[in-house]
């Protein structure tokens, strides 16, 4: 038997084992939740899909979310995040939504964006029915408003409103809200509003009620079918009893866009301007500095002018030079020529009044609405110096370097701002250089942000865009594959004939 200090030393070694266990238990323990927390820190929410596997997935929901994005986009790396984690949150909702993306501009995913109409980055898409039905996006870009925008639009088209509380907690005061007031929810009128309501969510809230007392806007005693337009500027409500699915359409289109649309920055307005810039009349726009002196009488003025045109095919737009610095450089104009006003027609004809004062307004249209008015082209100086491989077009010498040269000419149209532009230059560049001994043929460039394009020979939709004209006048697109090979070989098959040694060159060159 041990006596009382080998008892001791040996208790006090006991107790060292124990805490060098508990320590390992420790140990093994935290580095598992470690590799657990790291492994659900790695693990991506979003899906990543390509032209493999595309259709496959997207049949297998009812309702998937689709961010079609390039790798080089500064706006797609700016989302990355924010959408990964709206997708984490959505992973857990009831029922899960779900977020996936595809690099579209992948080589092998092209087919995909030109198939879903993808024009610039990122676009995001839902696809509805195992992909039966696509809407546009046209949500916020953080997460919070991602995971808000995709609840609602995943829920009904239309919410009942039957309480006070469903008044608070559905309409928005400071947001355009549709609403359908039925006696029944079972007549013609009825089954046309929810598929309107279908058709337009991505856009707007729609609600229906049978009860018009809970409304606080608009008549309340209506005993027949209504659809009234709720909105935060102008008269507050407007009614109509055409329940066609066209003329709601149009009647809300037309009802959704203010007398006079302020031009802002700050995300009030941001709808309320994209739907004057989308809306198919001809635009009236004032730009003035807030802080001149007259500035009440000029919103006062244009106010008025606005009320005399409603419903005549122009809408109209103010804005404060200090928020409207892109689109003045947009029309090619600086703050010392301000105010201004500005009226681009429904086919995109510019055009401008200079220093403007308050009075000139009204005639100023008149003339406009009569025909008076010429039309205000914008153009970059031609350049002094025009000696790179690659020659600068711009729209006062399009006519005698394109338009009316005798010589074969492959015209980019792009924007400095262009991802797939920058991506195209050196290659132009080669394509120029490997041409350049060769008279009859020159490559050309145009910024179509600085200069405007009035002939109609010319479909700009994007950037950039690609056109061929040869010296007889023919002139044709190019949509292939951008590589130096391949434009050479459009250029040479759509050319006009030449000497039998300058195409000997070119052959040698390629």
């Amino acid at each position: 038997m041990r006596n009382k200090p080998e008892r001791e030393k040996s208790l006090m070694a006991d107790s060292r084992v124990c805490k060098i266990l508990l320590l390992c238990v420790f140990v093994i323990l935290s580095s598992n939740v470690s590799i657990s927390t790291a492994s659900e820190a790695e693990k991506e929410y979003v899906l990543t899909l390509d032209h493999l596997n595309f259709s496959e997935i997207v049949s297998k929901h009812d309702f998937i979310v689709v961010e079609f994005y390039a790798l080089w986009c500064g706006h797609c790396k700016h989302l990355a995040p924010e959408y990964e984690k709206a997708a984490s949150v959505l992973s857990s909702n009831e029922p899960t939504i779900v977020l996936a993306k595809v690099d579209a501009d992948n080589e092998q995913n092209k087919e995909l964006a030109k198939k879903y109409e993808v024009q610039g980055f990122p676009t995001i898409k839902i696809f509805r029915n195992g992909g039966e039905k696509i809407q546009e996006y046209n949500g916020p870009r953080e997460a919070d408003g991602i995971v808000t925008y995709l609840k609602k639009q995943n829920g009904p088209a239309s919410l009942e409103i039957k309480t006070k509380e469903d008044v608070e907690s559905v309409i928005d005061d400071k947001k355009i809200f549709i609403l359908g007031i039925f006696p029944k929810f079972s007549r013609e009128e009825y089954e046309n509003f929810m598929i309107l309501a279908d058709k337009l969510r991505s856009n707007n809230d729609f609600g229906h009620t049978a009860n018009a007392k809970l409304i606080s806007r608009g008549d309340s005693s209506i005993t027949k079918p209504t659809l009234r337009l709720l909105k935060p500027f102008d008269e507050l409500f407007v009614d109509s009893k055409n329940f066609e699915v066209d003329a709601m359409e149009k009647f809300i289109e037309e009802a959704s866009i203010p007398l006079v649309t302020l031009f802002d920055q700050s995300e009030t307005y941001q709808p309320f301007v994209n739907k004057f810039f989308s809306s198919p009349d001809s635009k009236v726009m004032l730009f003035l500095n807030y802080d001149h002196e007259k500035q009440d009488l000029f919103k006062s003025t244009f106010h008025e002018v606005a009320g005399l045109y409603k419903g005549k095919g122009l809408v109209f737009l103010m804005g404060d030079v200090k928020d409207s610095e892109n689109v003045l450089e947009y029309f090619g104009l600086k703050k010392d020529q301000t105010p201004a006003l500005v009226v681009q027609d429904t086919k995109g004809v510019k055009y401008v009044g200079q220093n403007v004062q308050a009075g000139h307004i009204a005639p100023w249209l008149k003339d406009f609405t009569d025909g008076k008015l010429k039309p205000y082209i914008k153009s970059e100086p031609i350049p002094e110096t025009n000696d790179e491989p690659v020659k600068v077009v711009v729209t006062k010498s399009l006519k005698d370097m394109v338009l009316e040269s005798k010589k074969n000419v492959l015209l980019e149209i792009y924007a400095p701002w262009c991802g797939h532009c920058k991506k195209l230059a050196p290659i132009l560049d080669e394509v120029a250089v490997s041409l350049e001994q060769d008279p009859d043929v020159v490559i050309t460039k145009l910024d179509g942000t600085k200069n405007d394009i009035v002939d109609d020979t010319f479909d700009v939709k994007g950037y950039p865009t690609l056109y061929f004209r040869s010296s007889s006048g023919k002139i044709v697109s190019y949509d292939g594959d951008r590589t130096k090979e391949d434009l050479i070989e459009f250029i040479q098959k759509n050319r006009d004939a030449t000497s039998e040694s300058t195409s000997d060159s070119v052959k040698d060159e390629l």
